[in-house]
Parts: structure tokens; sequence; C-alpha cells
């Protein structure tokens, strides 16, 4: 039965994953035996992030492009697919926080959030996905928030993008999964994160976090993947169009 879960001969390519979430769930499939392709918008925190996976005995390559822009993001995958190997595995996890009061958010900053966190998405998995149609097999995992399903102050288009990401995992799932290509999404709460280090340094916003969270405490990052191995591996073959939420229970309670 451990086989279910390995990932030995898979490649995984993981959007904006030279640091945060996505270097850490590098990292853990890598640990599983896959073979990683690093994606940063430049090529060397792209190489140097692959360097050091590297360095922990992990098959790695970097490969930088910018997941906003169609031509840069076509080439990229083609070239992945002749010249390194089939993906077998995408993660879409770029993404990008910008906080203002609704009615003063910058256009640009709504611009700048919408085009990272939902149109690289489309753009990443459409050039993927006709690779895995063609090969009739692979996994798609959107990196999905608690903002997929709740909204908060200051960061609306944020929430907003995120619900389209959820929308993104049922669409492509209703006209992949005929290909056995199955399409989920991980939907984390609220983790000790760069991104949330400000909330996690304000003693108010934490107390309020550990009340409102059945589990009482932040997740740790690491917490995150073994949700990732599992919508990568063999083990979730008949899950599909799915959101798997490793929020401490807050979605469950009032």
């Amino acid at each position: 039965m451990k086989s279910l879960f390995e990932l030995k001969g898979k490649r995984a390519l993981i959007t904006g994953s030279a640091q945060g979430i996505g270097n850490l769930l590098a990292t853990g499939l890598g640990q599983y035996g896959a073979s990683i392709v690093i994606n940063d918008i430049t090529q060397e925190r792209a190489e140097n992030a692959a360097n050091q996976l590297k360095s922990q005995g992990i098959n790695a390559v970097g490969i930088g492009f910018d997941v906003t822009n169609y031509d840069s993001v076509k080439n990229a995958i083609d070239r992945i697919e002749k010249e390194i190997g089939p993906i077998d595995i995408l993660i879409n996890n770029a993404g990008i926080q910008r906080r203002h009061p609704f009615t003063e958010f910058p256009e640009a900053d709504w611009d700048a959030v919408i085009n990272v966190n939902q149109k690289a998405v489309f753009l990443v998995s459409q050039q993927v996905a006709k690779h895995m149609i063609t090969r009739k097999q692979g996994k798609i995992i959107h990196i999905c928030s608690m903002q997929s399903e709740l909204g908060r102050d200051t960061i609306t288009p944020y929430a907003a993008s995120k619900g389209a990401v959820k929308m993104l995992v049922k669409g492509m799932c209703v006209e992949l999964a005929r290909y056995n290509i199955q399409v989920n999404g991980i939907g984390p709460g609220y983790f000790d994160t760069e991104m949330c280090k400000a909330l996690v340094e304000n003693k108010e916003f934490t107390q309020w976090l550990c009340q409102r969270t059945p589990a009482a405490r932040w997740g740790k990052p690491e917490e995150l993947i073994g949700s990732a191995v599992f919508l990568s591996s063999a083990a979730s073959n008949f899950v599909n169009g799915h959101i798997l939420y490793v929020d401490g229970g807050m979605l469950a309670a009032v």
C-alpha cells in the first residue's frame, strides 16, 4: 500500500516555488521521489532554489518564466516537455497579496492580484493540460485559500481571485477527467508563513485566530505536504474536482 503515495519517476512543476510554501511543497514531493521543476519569474532565483534541493539529494531544475504572460508560459512548458521531460504533476502555487480598503483599492493592484492568482492558473494549466491529454494522465493541483470560501477586510480582490480558482478546479475537472487527469485544490487555512508575518506578529489577531480555529493555533507550513503528496499520487486517482481544506477545522466552526 505504500506505493500508493510513491512519486518516483514523476515530474512536478510547481509555480512560484523558489521560496515560501511552493518551495516547501517542492521539497516534500522531492522527498517522496518526484523530480522537481522549480519556477520563479527570474532564472537566477529558480536555479538557486533548484540547487538547494539538489544539495538534499532531490532531482531538480530551475526554469524562470512569467506565469502571467502567454508567450512566456507556452515557450517554457514546451521547453520543459521537450528538453527535460513530461510534466506529470502541476501545482499552481504562485500567488500575491495586496491590502487596501475596497473603496480605495487601486486598479493596478487589482490587476496584479488577478493576473498572478487567477490568470496565471489558467495560462499554465492550459499549456500543461494539452500535453497531459495526449498522454491521458496527469495531476493538476491549484493552491486555493480560506478566501475561496470566506471574505475578509482589505483583501476583496484576493478573495475574488481565490474564489475563481475554486471554480477552475471544478470546471477543469469536468473537461479533463475523461482524459484521466485529476484536477483538485488545496485550501490552506492560516499558516505561519512569510506572507502572514504581520498577522502572526499581531497578538490581537493571533488571539482571535486561536479562538476562531478549533485546533486553536496557527498551521505549520510543513503540515501542507501530506495533502500535496496525496493529490499528486495514485492514492487520489478517483479524487477529482475536490478542494482539500487544511485549516485546523476553521470552516467547520461558527
